[in-house]
């Protein structure tokens, strides 16, 4: 026997025509009609949920309308409806009841007025005469304007490195042709002389600030007394007036006083200061000598004090 041919296994075909889905067709359609009615069901929810929360939202508008209207009602009553009409007739009643009433009271007190001028006319007729007369002005005395300084426009110019000073210079201060000197002493010490002549007047007190003299005891008080110089008048031996600067002491109410030759001073008042006299301030124990160029020079040939005087007064004249 003939062996017989085997038979050879059918080729499939390699075209995805020939190919069977694997997943059957009925699933598929069943899934898109699940999805189909999932997204309408969500569409129509939504839809649903929109017009809802519209006509909550509606709701809730026309309950805020209602109450705005209700508290402006209750706050505003007169904007009611027919209130206005009403007020306004009110206030015309009252306006017409309140000129009535001021037409009343006026016609009183002009019929009062003139009972009264009636009377005093008839008591006092010389009114009439007066009344006819055309009325004279009164004189009155006007107060002439005064320029003179004031306590704060006084205080504001004697101002002194930021210090109100309590003196004040006078109109007759001259600075002195004499040359005049201070001799402190202390217990029998000798202290340096002070020159006292270049200045008008010289400030003595215990504030170095604005002190031309300083006095540190600490019973002196800061603005403690004034070494002044003044042009003054006097009499000579043929009987003529002239003028000579002399100096001058004042204490400026200090607490515990200036000495002149160991007598305390009248505060505020000038005390005339002559050659050899011994000032003393507070309780200090330093005493100043008050001496001039000339005085430690033997008495012939010294100067006499009247011709120094008389040069004085030509130059100031």
């Amino acid at each position: 026997r003939s062996p017989k041919k085997k038979s050879k296994p059918e080729r499939r075909s390699r075209s995805p025509r020939g190919r069977r889905s694997r997943s059957p067709r009925r699933d598929t359609v069943k899934v898109k009609q699940e999805r189909d009615d999932h997204w309408r069901r969500g569409n129509e929810e939504r839809k649903q949920r929109h017009s809802s929360e519209q006509e909550h939202r509606r709701e809730r508008s026309g309950d805020r309308d209602r109450h705005r209207d209700h508290s402006d009602r209750r706050k505003n009553p007169s904007e009611r409806p027919g209130a206005r009409g009403h007020e306004r007739e009110r206030d015309v009643q009252n306006i017409r009841e309140q000129q009535a009433e001021r037409e009343f009271y006026n016609e009183r007190r002009r019929e009062h007025r003139q009972t009264q001028e009636g009377n005093s006319t008839d008591q006092n007729p010389e009114l009439r005469q007066s009344d006819n007369k055309p009325k004279e002005k009164p004189s009155v005395n006007k107060e002439k304007p005064s320029f003179e300084l004031s306590g704060a426009l006084l205080e504001d110019t004697n101002t002194f490195r930021g210090v109100v000073i309590k003196y004040s210079e006078p109109p007759e201060a001259r600075i002195p042709k004499k040359r005049w000197r201070l001799y402190p002493f202390k217990n029998d010490e000798f202290l340096p002389v002070m020159y006292i002549h270049r200045q008008s007047a010289y400030l003595l007190g215990r504030h170095r600030r604005i002190a031309d003299i300083p006095i540190d005891h600490p019973s002196c008080s800061k603005q403690h007394a004034v070494f002044q110089y003044r042009l003054v008048e006097y009499t000579r031996a043929d009987g003529t007036v002239g003028r000579r600067v002399r100096p001058y002491i004042i204490d400026l109410g200090s607490g515990n006083g200036t000495f002149l030759n160991n007598q305390r001073i009248e505060p505020q008042r000038y005390y005339e200061l002559k050659e050899k006299d011994v000032l003393k301030f507070g309780f200090s124990s330093r005493e100043y000598v008050l001496l001039h160029e000339s005085s430690d020079k033997s008495e012939a040939n010294a100067k006499d004090d009247d011709e120094e005087d008389e040069k004085e007064d030509e130059s100031d004249s």
